[in-house]
C-alpha cells in the first residue's frame, strides 16, 4: 500500500507534507459527541506508522523548506490539551515509536475546562426529557433520546460558536447555571502531564491562552492570548516553543493575515491551520494543513489520504 502514497509524495523537492489531527483519545467511544474510542485511535496509529514516514513536526517543516524530506512524510498533532492525551495517547505513540505534536491551550490546564466541553457535559449530564434554555434565547429542545441530546447539542455548539467571546462566556455560564449539573474539572491537562509529555520526547506547541477563534477578538487581545499562552508553556518545559496551531484554524474566517503576523512574531517557527490538504515546499509555513482520515479499513484510510495530497489549500 506505500506505493500509492510514494506515488504522490515522493521524496526531495516534490514532496508533500501530510499532518493527521486529533483531539481526545478516549477509552470507549463517545456517542453523544461522536468521537472515536482508543481502538479506533491505534488502528490509525498502525496505518500511519506502516504506510508513512512519520516525522516530528518541527523537524517536518525544516526538510519542507530545504526540500529534503523523505517520500510518503507525515506528522501527528493533538489540539487542545486533553488528559487523555498524555494516559492515553502518549503509550500508544511509544509503543509504535511515534513523535507527536501536542498544541495546548495554556489556561485551561490543571483544572479548567474549554467552553464546549461545558455545553457537551451540561447536555450529557441535563435530566429529564427536555432542556429548556428559552430564558437565554436558546429554545427549547427535546433531549429523551440519544439522537435528540446530539441534535441538541450540535445546535447549541452552532449558535454559540462563532458568537463574541464575551457574549459566549456569559451565554455558556448561564447555560451551565440553568442545567446545574456537576460537571467535569479533569477533561483538561494537568501542568505534570505537560511536562510529561515533554520529558518523553513528545513536542509542546502554542495554542493560545484561552483558545478564542481569533478573529472574533480585538488586536491587542490576540497577540496577548498568543504570546501569554507561549510564555506559560515554556515556563513548564523550561524549552522555547517553536510551533503554534490556530484555534478552530480555518483560514480566512477564524484566524486572518494580521493573526499569521502576530505568530511569527512571537517567535514561532511554523504553525498549522485545520485548511484540508498536504503541504508542499511552496506552503506557508505559518499556515501548513492538516487533515484525518475517518475510514476502519487500512486501504481506505491510505486511500483518502493519498486524495488528500491532491486538495487545493486555502490560504489568508
Amino acid at each position: 500500500m506505500k506505493i500509492l502514497p510514494s506515488l504522490f509524495s515522493p521524496a526531495g523537492k516534490n514532496a508533500k507534507l501530510s499532518i493527521a489531527i486529533y483531539h481526545r483519545v478516549l477509552p470507549e467511544p463517545d456517542f453523544l459527541t461522536g468521537e472515536g474510542g482508543i481502538a479506533d485511535f491505534e488502528k490509525g496509529l498502525g496505518y500511519l506508522a506502516r504506510n508513512f514516514h512519520i516525522l516530528p513536526l518541527a523537524e517536518a517543516a525544516n526538510h519542507l523548506r530545504n526540500g529534503t524530506l523523505p517520500n510518503r512524510a507525515a506528522c501527528i498533532t493533538f489540539d487542545d490539551g486533553y488528559a487523555d492525551n498524555a494516559e492515553i495517547a502518549l503509550p500508544l505513540l511509544q509503543k509504535y515509536g511515534l513523535p507527536a505534536t501536542f498544541f495546548i491551550a495554556a489556561g485551561f490546564l490543571d483544572g479548567g475546562r474549554m467552553w464546549n466541553d461545558t455545553v457537551i457535559e451540561s447536555v450529557r449530564l441535563a435530566r429529564g426529557d427536555q432542556l429548556d434554555l428559552s430564558a437565554i434565547d436558546l429554545g427549547n429542545h427535546d433531549i429523551a433520546t440519544l439522537e435528540q441530546r446530539r441534535k441538541t447539542l450540535n445546535l447549541l455548539i452552532g449558535k454559540l460558536k462563532y458568537l463574541p467571546h464575551g457574549t459566549r462566556a456569559s451565554q455558556i455560564e448561564k447555560l451551565r447555571t440553568l442545567i446545574s449539573a456537576k460537571l467535569p474539572d479533569n477533561l483538561m491537562m494537568t501542568s505534570a502531564q505537560v511536562r510529561q509529555l515533554h520529558d518523553a520526547g513528545m513536542e509542546i506547541g502554542g495554542h493560545t491562552l484561552t483558545h478564542p477563534i481569533l478573529a472574533s477578538i480585538d488586536e491587542t487581545a490576540a497577540r496577548m492570548e498568543i504570546t501569554k499562552g507561549k510564555a506559560k508553556l515554556e515556563a513548564i518545559t523550561g524549552t522555547p516553543l517553536r510551533l503554534f496551531a490556530y484555534p478552530n484554524g480555518k483560514p480566512g474566517k477564524d484566524y486572518l493575515s494580521a493573526h499569521v503576523e502576530m505568530v511569527k512574531d512571537a517567535g514561532f517557527e511554523a504553525a498549522v491551520s485545520t485548511a484540508w490538504g498536504a503541504a508542499r515546499q511552496d506552503s506557508d509555513l505559518f499556515q501548513l494543513p492538516r487533515f484525518t482520515p475517518w475510514d476502519k479499513s487500512e486501504w481506505r484510510y491510505v486511500l483518502r489520504m493519498t486524495q488528500n495530497m491532491r486538495q487545493d489549500i486555502q490560504i489568508v
